[in-house]
């Protein structure tokens, strides 16, 4: 079947990645703890007592392994995970077994004929957002002489994918022939960082939608929904970038813990003198002998080039910066490339940068929150965006 090909094409490009690059100690690395990332599930489930957490473990768990993630994650105690795509979901199925036996995965799109057989072969619950989506899964049970429940997104202000009433009536009349099992109720909130008064709309929404069907569990909280009231937990939680250190104080009520830490070695050290041009364009013109360290890392790695010329004020009297090497903050010189990108370590102790040194661009020393934002972006994108010659390296 296509999509099982493809699923195994995944794993082999993975493993073979994985296998090749671990070989070499100079190439950009992400970090990733395992305990933080544990322990940030557990603060973010304690927020809703009374609810179940799930996570969204969708994109590779964010760029960092969906493997790793869902099995730490599994061990933490979570047993609702999320995924976009089949073939993700069967990732996170197999790396669950043996021990999956009491866990759901969730596969919020891809729904078509071939899928149907998919989803079942694999254990998988589709989440139903059409007519379309109706049609197809009970169709294609009743072919296969099936029976597998699913669960229905609702329309509640997003827009973007989910049963509006006049869908949610055909999924009641299929409920009532006997031809859907539903194993829960959701929707997502389009604004929870941004507008509250939009939240509450949409959950009064959900709840007057999900009334119809008075006994199925029913999920509304996303990472940032997690702060939106006690009447946003309802039955399953659905933390993501929360879990990764994105967010990392939700509405201060809960401090999250970092678990990304992106590196990129040194590969040469070298003085250039006053007046010189530095990088592509000549973007950036010396006005003092510098130091630079040029790191293997760039944009085809994932490390954006809006961060050129950005930084991080991470003290009020000092420059804004983009890394930590050596124990101190240096700033970007001119544009970051594909491969590469050159930090200014003039003012740091004479000698203390040498090739092999590895700077942090992401991590405990500098946020991703705040890396993000200098960047004029999300860290999801941060997170997602890493590229396949970054190394995943996970501690314990």
């Amino acid at each position: 079947m296509r999509l099982e090909g493809l699923s195994a094409n995944l794993g082999a490009v993975h493993e073979l990645e994985g296998s090749l690059l671990r070989q070499f100690e100079r190439l950009p690395r992400v970090e990733i703890d395992r305990g933080a990332l544990k322990r940030n599930w557990a603060a973010l489930a304690s927020i809703h007592p009374n609810a179940q957490t799930g996570a969204a473990v969708k994109a590779d768990g964010y760029g960092l392994g969906a493997v790793e993630v869902s099995r730490a994650l599994f061990e933490a105690g979570c047993r609702n995970f999320f995924v976009a795509w089949p073939e993700e979901g069967q990732i996170v199925r197999s790396a669950l077994a043996p021990k999956n036996k009491n866990a759901r995965v969730f596969v919020l799109q891809g729904m078509e004929p071939a899928a149907v057989r998919f989803l079942t072969d694999h254990d998988l619950v589709p989440v139903l957002s059409s007519p379309d989506d109706l049609t197809i899964w009970t169709e294609g049970l009743t072919a296969l002489a099936r029976r597998a429940p699913a669960a229905l997104q609702l329309e509640t202000g997003m827009n973007r994918l989910g049963l509006d009433e006049r869908g949610l009536g055909k999924a009641m009349a299929l409920v009532e022939a006997g031809e859907l099992e539903v194993a829960l109720l959701l929707t997502h909130l389009a604004s929870a960082d941004v507008s509250p008064e939009d939240s509450e709309a949409q959950r009064i929404r959900f709840s007057a939608m999900s009334a119809r069907f008075p006994y199925i569990s029913r999920s509304l909280a996303n990472s940032a929904g997690l702060v939106c009231g006690e009447s946003f937990g309802l039955d399953l939680t659905r933390p993501g970038i929360a879990l990764y250190g994105g967010m990392g104080c939700l509405g201060g009520l809960i401090a999250t813990e970092p678990v990304a830490r992106l590196s990129a070695a040194v590969i040469q050290v070298r003085e250039v003198e006053a007046g010189e041009k530095v990088g592509y364009a000549g973007a950036a013109r010396l006005t003092r002998r510098t130091i630079i360290a040029t790191l293997g890392i760039g944009y085809g790695d994932g490390y954006l080039r809006a961060l050129s010329g950005a930084g991080v004020p991470l003290r009020m009297d000092r420059p804004a910066a983009s890394a930590v090497i050596s124990g101190c903050a240096v700033p970007v010189l001119g544009r970051i490339s594909m491969d590469l990108t050159l930090l200014d370590v003039t003012d740091l102790p004479a000698g203390s940068v040498r090739p092999g040194d590895r700077a942090e661009l992401f991590g405990p020393n500098m946020p991703i929150d705040k890396v993000a934002e200098a960047a004029g972006t999300i860290p999801y994108e941060l997170l997602t965006g890493l590229g396949p010659r970054v190394q995943r390296v996970w501690r314990n």
